[in-house]
């Protein structure tokens, strides 16, 4: 005999929302992940027929899978073992901080939001920061280069930009994977950075665990043939010149390099410069340098400062920060570079290991320096800083910049010459360092800004290294 039961109003939605959830959960997101899984596979596949270095199946694995073989890697459990006897505490616990550092560290790339966000937010903020312009690139060695190599790009670090307008720059070739410090791990912005392919490092650790957990990492993934890039100086020049490399992740890409593994290692030397850098300022006054080194507060500082300029931009009272320039040197082939030496890193004792590994840092830092591009504002800051505190004529001025250009030029470093004009340059770069008061001018005579030389040498410094005579002011 038929009864009825009779429930509450809000029990019956209750049971109507998890019968829906479950409706969901069981039919319609499978059929979603399926659909947008093979969306994602058709444009990676697209992808790799444009791509001069195509996206390895290490990059595409998913993140879990990649974190279960770092955590269980041979050498880690190794580390862990050592761990848990040295310091007398249980493995699972040690294990449980490795776990921690695997998910830190490993990326969730994400090919569509790379290319189709990423890539284009990356051109769209260049453009609309700097007049972005390419500079040396040796073209027909690039196109040497072994598509299944692991190219990893070697370059200076002048601005937290450098992110953005290599991607951009880069974005045709190939998808780059960056080596991202501590300042980036905010909210949103570290699933962000984790989605276009980067990893987060902490600088400086002391943490042997770590370490070893960090660098089986990038081994993995140069061994997979991941496309990465990565500043050797560890940090953005504080005074606009090129630092000593530090070691850490050269180390780990190349300690394990078999040569007779069929894949090589190639690093491509890049060059940046900028007429003006956003966080000039903040690098070069002293009393900035402690407040800097807090990420919310530089990640905060540097949003707050774009917004400014793009509601500036949007009131038509804005002008672009000048020209950025990007150059491309001669690919070097760890494979050549080894066998040139007769040396394998392998079976090098730790010292003599350490430092090969040093004397390679230097020589890729030494082929970056020697495609650092020069710039209108960097010329007539080294022209200017040479004269002291006199007043010179622009006429001089361009006389000074111009035996600098033809020095440069004698060298076989690019040097951006807007339409090709030796004296429109100057003009250009005069204009800028006067607008934002480097530079003082009375009468038609120009002299430096005696409030402004530590700026003024940052913008000097970064082409110091190509000029036969370093610019300096008396302090």
């Amino acid at each position: 005999m038929a009864s009825s039961v009779v429930i509450p109003l809000w029990l019956a939605l209750l049971i109507g929302f998890f019968a829906v959830l479950s409706l969901l959960d069981r039919i319609l997101v499978p059929g979603l992940r399926w659909l947008f899984r093979r969306r994602v596979n058709r444009a990676i596949d697209e992808l790799n027929t444009r791509l001069k270095l195509r996206i390895q199946p290490f990059k595409l694995t998913k993140r879990q899978a990649l974190i279960d073989r770092l955590v269980f890697d041979e050498e880690v459990i190794k580390a862990v073992e050592r761990r848990a006897e040295r310091d007398n505490i249980p493995r699972e616990a040690v294990m449980k901080e490795v776990h921690r550092y695997a998910r830190e560290i490993v990326p969730a790339f994400n090919a569509y939001a790379y290319f189709r966000i990423g890539a284009k937010l990356a051109r769209w903020l260049s453009n609309l920061l700097y007049r972005v312009r390419l500079g040396y690139s040796d073209d027909d060695a690039l196109r040497k280069v072994d598509p299944d190599s692991t190219v990893i790009f070697v370059m200076n670090h002048r601005s937290n930009m450098d992110y953005v307008l290599v991607t951009y720059m880069a974005s045709s070739n190939s998808a780059l994977s960056y080596a991202v410090g501590e300042w980036a791990r905010v909210f949103m912005l570290q699933s962000i950075i984790r989605t276009m392919g980067a990893y987060f490092i902490r600088r400086g650790s002391d943490n042997d665990l770590y370490r070893k957990v960090l660098a089986r990492y990038v081994a993995m993934a140069t061994k997979g043939g991941v496309t990465q890039a990565i500043f050797p100086e560890g940090g953005l020049s504080r005074d606009g010149s090129l630092r000593d490399p530090k070691l850490g992740l050269f180390s780990y890409m190349v300690s394990d390099f078999d040569p007779d593994y069929k894949r090589d290692v190639v690093f491509i030397p890049v060059g940046l410069n900028y007429d003006r850098v956003l966080e000039d300022r903040i690098l070069t006054a002293s009393q900035e340098l402690e407040k800097s080194r807090k990420k919310r507060f530089s990640f905060f500082h540097f949003l707050r400062f774009i917004g400014k300029n793009i509601w500036m931009k949007l009131r038509g009272r804005w002008y672009s920060y000048g020209y950025a320039c990007v150059s491309f040197g001669h690919p070097v082939s760890l494979k050549n570079y080894l066998a040139e030496r007769a040396l394998d890193f392998r079976k090098l004792e730790k010292e003599r290991r350490f430092k090969e590994i040093e004397n390679l840092g230097r020589y890729l830092m030494n082929e970056v320096g020697r495609v650092v591009p020069a710039l209108p504002v960097s010329l007539v800051a080294s022209a200017v800083l040479q004269t002291s505190d006199q007043w010179i004529s622009e006429f001089e001025l361009k006389a000074r910049v111009s035996n600098f250009i033809s020095h440069i030029e004698s060298a076989g470093v690019h040097v951006h010459l807007p339409r090709m004009d030796r004296d429109y340059a100057v003009s250009t770069g005069l204009r800028m360092l006067i607008l934002r008061r480097l530079v003082e001018e009375k009468d038609g005579l120009y002299r430096a800004n005696s409030e402004e030389l530590v700026l003024l040498s940052y913008y000097a410094n970064a082409i110091a290294h190509l000029l036969p005579i370093k610019a300096s002011v008396e302090k």
